[in-house]
């Protein structure tokens, strides 16, 4: 009888029954609970739309023949009239009004790759009604050498040449990966280029999203002190919202939300545009599936709809990319986000 006694506190009292009970309980729970929880909010009437919103273009809009023709690139579908102005009708359709033509990365002495004076001022002609701000930069520590106080001269000299040579472009956006939160260097950076920035440019900084519990990997993340340095120097902050590595929908549109708040209260004198994602790559870090224009958009409305009125900070949303957008997701956007 003891010894029996003994078989049934083990399997009823000890572990494992003490936890797997919980356990069990607290999935039922959570399995209830999910389907119910709304972390996005659909919002149709285009009230976020102020009309202003961006996007990542790409390279060979600009590119110099030695470019197209290493990457194997048809010249035609970027040297065309014609080609220009269809890329100028989608985006004016879309309400875009920051575009970013992809001009990374710098030489490893900072100064920037060349592009076709030609073709960049039949660009910048068809696409005058828009505000065109070059994506310059690269990947730190291999052609961005930002602890060389020689790297920054040659990069900010050559960024003030660029827009001496080129008055249309309406300013820079630099875009350096990775950039952890608190690298000094950065700052300074942005602080000498600001000393020589032609005063009617806008100098726009693409940044990494706050901190969350969800994705632990500091270096792609900013601190609200940090996001408070870079507003002191920044006119535009574009936050890229995405490469979360989460693979929950509702987990994502919440975490969106939850970005869309902070950022626009740690920034409160830069432009903020807010970063969504039309790629398709499938990366450990990134699910197409999840992080993509409706769930982006989801979290965005429910962390704007928390303001009694929109923030004088936001500006609007940022795609990222032109080049992986199709029709199906331009009409999403469209459904989702644009003023009718």
């Amino acid at each position: 009888m003891k010894e029996t006694r003994n078989i049934f506190f083990r399997l009823f009292v000890k572990p494992p029954w003490r936890t797997i009970i919980p356990a069990s309980i607290l999935l039922f729970l959570f399995l209830i609970w999910y389907p119910l929880w709304s972390p996005g909010e659909k919002i149709i009437d285009g009230r976020h739309d102020l009309k202003q919103n961006a996007i990542w273009i790409q390279h060979g809009w600009l590119a110099d023949n030695n470019w197209l023709e290493r990457n194997n690139k048809n010249s035609s579908l970027f040297r065309s009239q014609d080609h220009i102005q269809k890329l100028a009708s989608l985006l004016k359709k879309n309400n875009i009004q920051y575009v970013f033509p992809h001009m990374c990365p710098c030489k490893r002495d900072g100064t920037l790759p060349p592009i076709d004076s030609e073709q960049t001022y039949l660009f910048l002609e068809e696409m005058s009604d828009f505000k065109i701000l070059p994506w310059v930069g690269g990947v730190l520590d291999e052609q961005v050498i930002l602890n060389s106080q020689e790297w920054r001269k040659n990069f900010i000299t050559s960024i003030v040449e660029l827009l001496n040579k080129h008055p249309q472009f309406d300013g820079i956006h630099i875009n350096i990966e990775p950039l952890p939160s608190g690298t000094e260097e950065f700052v300074a950076l942005i602080k000498e280029l600001r000393e020589q920035f032609p005063k009617e440019k806008i100098l726009s900084v693409a940044a990494y999203p706050p901190p969350t519990r969800f994705h632990s990997f500091p270096e792609v993340h900013w601190e609200k002190a940090y996001y408070q340095e870079i507003n002191q120097y920044a006119d535009q902050i574009v936050v890229m919202m995405y490469d979360t590595a989460i693979q929950w929908k509702k987990v994502y549109q919440y975490i969106m939300s939850i970005w869309t708040q902070e950022v626009l209260t740690w920034a409160p004198n830069s432009m903020i545009l807010l970063g969504v994602s039309g790629y398709e790559d499938d990366f450990d870090y990134h699910n197409p599936e999840v992080e993509n224009i409706e769930n982006g958009l989801l979290g965005i409305h429910a962390g704007l709809s928390r303001h009694r009125e929109l923030p004088n900070n936001y500006v609007g949303v940022a795609i990222y990319c032109e080049w992986e957008m199709t029709d199906e997701k331009w009409n999403v956007f469209e459904k989702m986000f644009l003023e009718k």
